[in-house]
């Protein structure tokens, strides 16, 4: 829940800046646009949205979300002694839960109640599109053909004088009070009943003038975009004046195209047109829809300051309203991508799906959301159940601890054959904690602060490295050093543990052979007449809750070899790495692995 929150306060944030960028450069930068280009201006609001959906997981960005954050390493408090190395020897340890709570700031209620707001704010204003097209649609079912021929005839020509090709139907109706045009694959011109008559047939020509050039310019479409962009952030008054000032940019863009195809005695006759239509304006919901000719006074004003003061624009002035834009475009699109990183700390792994098997093991989940990996090397196949869940990318927990260990051992802070670290006397959550440990027992025992001081002595950088070098999940170090991987920025895909485990085994990342045998050493949990099992658990506690569970590993079965890896997950608060643990070896055991 805290996650979709965040996708929209960052977004919110990110589309309240770019309208504030927009009116900065239309105030600044006034007499170099056209009237054209202070509308199309506002088109680069689309992109912000655009982005949440363009697959930038593709594009190696994440490194850009950890330079936006500042951290100060703390010093290494434990004094690192001798010790031997990590004995091939059964550690029981590994299946049992060792975790400390992670505590959010705001409890869930809160989520709950500001998603369940919005979710309200957007379902009030979805209703109200719902009933701005029921309008249209009644407008269109009241609405009868103009079998005027003259006026059908003028349709024409001002359709060949805009460059509109498409066949647009006239009607008129008793519904509306000023011209609205709308439909953008069936386009319609409606006229209030009363215009044949009230109306010459040179007016005529200036209201027809107006609607087809928004048929042209696709402002019904930049309407509906707009529209949807006001539904998602309802409760951002920012979005609420953009959306304002869109419509008289829009206005004013139209009232320019129709002056350019007019000679200066027509300006006078356009303008008192649209003073006719002031005030007899449609409803507010159905103006979000279907542009027309008429506005407020306030409106009307505005446009016909702007008509007066007419003139054609210089071929300059085209030029640096384009740069313009094109400066503007170039810098959002640059952004864009990196603004999805941070707004999307649970990324999706996208899991090609070749040589996999899916398969129904739900009876072994009761009461639990979660996934199962099997990857048999042997036949270069995937058995999966569950697989939204197994590309779904979590914390991983306590089972970060093996490429901790992995690291540290690479980057000689320990070594097999040296990897104690004494306690420094502060009081854990847990007795086995509370002592010296090596790297057996740590792994065994889950030791925090053993990993902490590890990664602090290895440093935030080479551990950076490390994580692109084996490519670790997002690979996103942001969190806090000596917690980014309980529930914070580090998030990992069962399949993606499954690849790294088969990586690590195989020492695919050119290792040394020493380090990845000390470390499988330390992962050994039992051995049985028809296998040895090796693996680590890890447990996601937020707020007191065990709301993750991991069981992740691989059996050696004489010549064959299978790695696996679960996940249960459960907001009752009953998703322990143990119960993860349990569910694993009964599906291992019915498939006669272990």
């Amino acid at each position: 829940m805290d996650t979709l929150l965040l996708r929209i306060i960052v977004s919110t944030i990110v589309v309240s800046l770019l309208i504030f960028t927009i009116l900065l450069i239309k105030k600044l930068l006034n007499q170099h646009m056209t009237v054209k280009a202070h509308y199309h201006i506002w088109y680069f609001l689309c992109i912000p949205m655009l982005a949440a959906f363009l697959p930038w997981h593709y594009f190696r960005l994440g490194d850009f979300k950890s330079l936006l954050f500042f951290h100060r390493e703390a010093p290494l408090d434990s004094e690192r002694i001798n010790g031997v190395a990590a004995a091939q020897a059964p550690n029981s340890d590994l299946l049992h839960d060792f975790t400390v709570s992670v505590n959010k700031s705001a409890p869930d209620f809160v989520y709950h109640t500001l998603f369940t707001a919005w979710v309200i704010g957007v379902l009030l204003f979805v209703g109200a599109a719902v009933y701005s097209s029921y309008q249209i649609y009644q407008i269109k079912k009241s609405a009868v053909a103009i079998d005027d021929q003259k006026l059908n005839k003028l349709l024409e020509v001002c359709k060949e004088m805009v460059g509109v090709k498409r066949n647009v139907r006239l009607r008129e109706t008793a519904l509306i009070s000023s011209p609205i045009t709308f439909g953008i694959f069936h386009p319609y011109i409606f006229l209030p009943s009363k215009t044949r008559e009230e109306f010459s047939l040179n007016e005529l020509k200036y209201v027809l003038l107006h609607e087809l050039h928004h048929q042209k310019s696709k402002d019904l479409f930049v309407n509906y975009v707009m529209w949807m962009v006001q539904i998602m952030y309802w409760f951002n008054p920012v979005v609420w004046y953009a959306s304002k000032r869109i419509r008289n940019d829009r206005e004013l863009a139209c009232d320019a195209s129709v002056l350019n195809l007019l000679d200066e005695s027509g300006y006078i006759e356009y303008g008192y047109t649209i003073i006719r239509f002031a005030d007899k304006k449609q409803d507010r919901t159905l103006k979000q829809i279907a542009p027309g000719i008429g506005g407020t006074k306030k409106q009307i004003k505005q446009r016909i300051r702007c008509i007066a003061s007419y003139s054609k624009d210089s071929l300059l002035l085209k030029w640096k309203s384009k740069v313009i834009l094109a400066v503007l475009g170039m810098v959002v699109l640059f952004l864009a991508p990196f603004t999805n990183v941070i707004a999307s700390p649970n990324d999706v792994y996208q899991f090609s799906g070749k040589n996999a098997v899916y398969e129904d093991l739900s009876s072994y989940f009761k009461g639990y959301k979660g996934s199962f990996v099997l990857y048999d090397p042997s036949k270069y196949q995937y058995r999966i159940y569950n697989r939204e869940m197994s590309e779904q990318r979590v914390s991983p927990d306590s089972t970060y601890k093996i490429y901790s260990a992995l690291f540290a051992l690479e980057s000689n802070v320990i070594s097999p054959n040296s990897n104690n670290q004494v306690w420094d006397g502060e009081i854990y959550p847990f007795p086995e904690w509370n002592q010296n440990q090596n790297l057996a027992s740590a792994l065994g025992r889950s030791v925090n602060w053993y990993f902490q001081n590890t990664d602090r002595e290895v440093g935030r950088k080479p551990l950076q490295d490390y994580f692109h070098k084996i490519k670790y999940g997002n690979e996103d170090l942001s969190g806090n050093l000596d917690s980014y991987w309980m529930e914070s920025s580090l998030k990992i895909s069962p399949i993606e543990q499954v690849q790294l485990l088969y990586q690590l085994k195989e020492n695919q990342w050119g290792f040394k052979a020493e380090n990845i045998k000390a470390v499988q050493k330390a992962l050994f949990i039992d051995e049985q007449k028809n296998g040895q099992l090796y693996g680590k658990t890890g447990t996601g506690m937020v707020n007191g809750k065990n709301v993750n569970g991991w069981f992740i590993g691989f059996v050696d079965k004489g010549n064959d070899r299978f790695y696996f890896a679960i996940n249960i997950q459960d907001k009752d608060g009953q998703a322990q790495g143990s119960k993860a643990a349990e569910i694993a070896k009964q599906i291992l055991h019915d498939k006669k692995i272990y």
